[in-house]
């Protein structure tokens, strides 16, 4: 079975059950079993989470803790490189309003040659990349 980039929105929304992303997100979650990501994507995932109360930080921790354990998920972890390499992609196309962490995410997907994210965000589009929660 061929691995998807699992980008913050499938995160939150599979977290979320009242994301209006959330069912897509669990059809997903069983049609892909294995995934990639980053730690730059949990960072934003948990930053999604930080302002919701003690509750769904403690909860959002504990996700991310299961899923850099998870055999199924592969963890890129955010280096000095990578944060250098993913600042030249942003640099390089001030024409588009690409997150940092959004161009990380499509180096590593093209280093991996991963086509598929499992994402709404349109950025993945622009990039060449197949957006499988739009």
């Amino acid at each position: 079975m061929k691995r998807v980039f699992a980008d913050t929105s499938y995160w939150i929304a599979l977290f979320n059950p009242r994301d209006e992303l959330h069912h897509k997100a669990v059809e997903a979650s069983q049609k892909f079993p294995e995934l990639a990501t980053t730690e730059m994507v949990l960072v934003e995932f948990l930053n999604a989470f930080s302002d919701r109360g003690p509750r769904l930080r403690a909860a959002a921790s504990r996700a991310v803790t299961v899923l850099r354990a998870s055999a199924p998920v592969s963890v890129t972890p955010q280096t000095s490189e990578q944060f250098e390499r993913a600042l030249s992609r942003y640099n390089d196309r001030p024409d588009k309003n690409w997150s940092l962490t959004d161009c990380a995410s499509f180096l590593m997907m093209e280093a991996e040659s991963i086509e598929d994210a499992l994402t709404h965000d349109q950025h993945f589009v622009q990039a060449g990349f197949r957006a499988l929660l739009r």
